[in-house]
């Protein structure tokens, strides 16, 4: 099974999200997930480590920048499909992908596809900022993610085309992975996205203060602050981040690290 695009107007009416349930926490761990339970089945998220997460669903596992030990996985449902937002290390590692994928289909950028080797490189689909992916019964949207800041502008360059993704289930429910970003205007003008994956850590990110204002605008129903640990003292707080958001959102502090 391959991944097929199409290309499509980034800012089209967006799908009508799906009510859940009160979010429900089956358990606290890396190989325990958290459900959300909605009307259209049950997801059950693995925050793996800092940017890597899987989310099952009843239409099959996505792994998201998959790095570190394969072992980590070991009692996660093996993936059906993955997504790697962009080249850095802990976000993209040849190793755990070719432990893990198994010639299942991976969604990538440009830049990180042409440091794929030949073998992942058939596996692979490149997913650009004007495409839709679709796998089964999925459609992967490319949501940029760059830094704005000007000091920051080199760990993240808006022209090197790294993703986020926004992957929609049938029924409409949204998972938003923002990959390393600020909190640029594509990401506040998100709509209807159930679960949103934010990243915040300095100097390669944002600070929870940034993070927080973004989710305040396009309102997720649930947030998990992820990517948190930075280099030195630009490291956030997720339980001041989670304080600053409104309360139409439910932030989840996940056991990232």
């Amino acid at each position: 099974m391959t991944l097929s695009r199409r290309h499509v107007l980034m800012g089209s009416a967006a799908l009508t999200g799906t009510a859940f349930l009160p979010f429900q926490l089956k358990a606290a761990g890396h190989s325990s997930g958290d459900i959300v339970i909605t009307d259209r089945g049950t997801v059950t998220i693995y925050p793996v480590g800092h940017a890597s997460f899987a989310m099952e669903t009843d239409w099959g596992t996505v792994y998201v920048d998959p790095v570190g030990e394969a072992q980590a996985y070991e009692n996660i449902p093996e993936p059906n499909l993955i997504l790697v937002t962009h080249e850095h290390g802990d976000h993209y590692s040849e190793d755990v992908l070719l432990a893990l994928s198994n010639g299942v289909p991976i969604g990538v950028n440009q830049a990180t596809y042409d440091k794929f080797s030949d073998t992942l490189k058939e596996r692979a689909t490149v997913i650009t900022h004007d495409q839709t992916a679709t796998f089964r019964d999925f459609t992967i949207d490319a949501i940029p993610a760059y830094n704005i800041t000007e000091d920051r502008l080199n760990f993240h360059p808006r022209d090197r085309g790294d993703n986020g993704y926004v992957v929609t289930l049938p029924g409409g429910f949204r998972m938003y992975a923002s990959g390393d970003t600020e909190d640029i205007p594509e990401m506040r003008a998100l709509e209807n996205i159930d679960v949103a994956f934010v990243c915040m850590n300095l100097p390669f990110t944002m600070d929870a203060e940034a993070a927080a204002s973004a989710v305040n605008e396009f309102a997720p129903r649930v947030c998990y602050p992820y990517h948190y640990r930075g280099r030195d003292d630009g490291t956030q707080d997720p339980t001041e981040f989670a304080q600053m958001v409104s309360e139409a959102t439910k932030t989840h502090l996940g056991n990232w690290y």
